[in-house]
């Protein structure tokens, strides 16, 4: 239910972030969107009396959210700038051979199958099937390549970040970690947001709801979501997100704004679907933790 939650509210945040730029500029946007975040659910651990990280613990925490939340997200956000979101969701759905390549290399880490790779693989054609049409009509141009580069920056925070938050030890219940990680991350990023003067801010009720909708559904509930799937569940079945949120995010373009649905689509979605499968099957059960 987790990871089903996170294929399916993170492919709407494209989207999100697209309306919220609209209002907000890049910095200011991921600090104020994980202050709230962070915030409200911390707010709620501590009304509950639920345990707190403490210590190394949350040390540990902080810096796995300044890469996965401040680098990773952040990343995303300043490549929406001079990208399509679509753009960005097609480049990003190379970010399971981030995660599952960094956690092969790292000394302990899962064991890499040929069918895991060949899974992913397929998932990946799967989910180019959904753009190519817009690939072959332009040419990749400078923006792109910009766009290119800094989501590579952000796939490797967000990779090494949560795959080290994975290998601490600690008390915490993963949602609670995930709480800290999303303050943190606002935190350290504040002070660069009003050092730096980026554009104004344009406040307005669709950017405002956007930014709410992220803090909602894109942080407490996805956010909380993934760290708890990647804490259950292997790093290769973790990893099978963003090509669902591809499917989730051209299923919902043709619902809302009537985007084009035809045969290739429905293809990409088979392919992407067989590969996410593949990765399933084949991926050994998380140990016990």
């Amino acid at each position: 239910m987790a990871l089903a939650a996170v294929c399916f509210f993170w492919g709407t945040t494209y989207l999100g972030i697209r309306m919220s730029l609209e209002s907000f500029p890049p910095l200011v946007l991921v600090s104020l969107r994980y202050l709230l975040s962070g915030s409200i659910l911390l707010l709620f651990a501590r009304v509950r009396g639920i345990y707190l990280p403490r210590g190394r613990e949350l040390l540990a925490a902080c810096f796995s959210g300044f890469l996965t939340l401040g680098i990773g997200n952040g990343a995303l956000v300043f490549a929406e700038v001079i990208i399509p979101s679509g753009m960005a969701g097609l480049i990003i759905t190379i970010s399971p051979f981030w995660m599952v390549g960094a956690e092969a290399l790292l000394p302990g880490g899962e064991r890499l199958h040929a069918p895991t790779i060949a899974g992913m693989a397929v998932g990946l054609a799967g989910a180019s099937l959904l753009f190519t049409p817009d690939l072959h009509a332009h040419a990749i141009d400078r923006s792109v390549l910009h766009g290119f580069l800094i989501l590579q920056i952000g796939m490797a925070g967000w990779s090494f970040g949560s795959i080290y938050q994975r290998r601490q030890a600690g008390q915490a219940h993963p949602i609670i970690a995930g709480a800290v990680q999303q303050l943190a991350a606002g935190l350290i990023l504040a002070p660069f947001a009003l050092a730096i003067h980026e554009a104004p801010i344009h406040w307005s009720a669709r950017g405002v709801s956007a930014l709410w909708y992220l803090v909602c559904f894109g942080s407490i509930v996805g956010y909380s979501a993934y760290v708890y799937a990647l804490d259950r569940l292997p790093v290769a079945i973790v990893s099978i997100y963003p090509y669902v949120n591809a499917v989730v995010a051209v299923g919902l373009g043709w619902l809302f704004y009537r985007e084009p649905f035809g045969t290739r689509e429905a293809l990409a979605m088979t392919v992407i679907f067989a590969g996410v499968a593949v990765v399933k099957k084949y991926s050994r059960k998380a140990p016990a933790v």
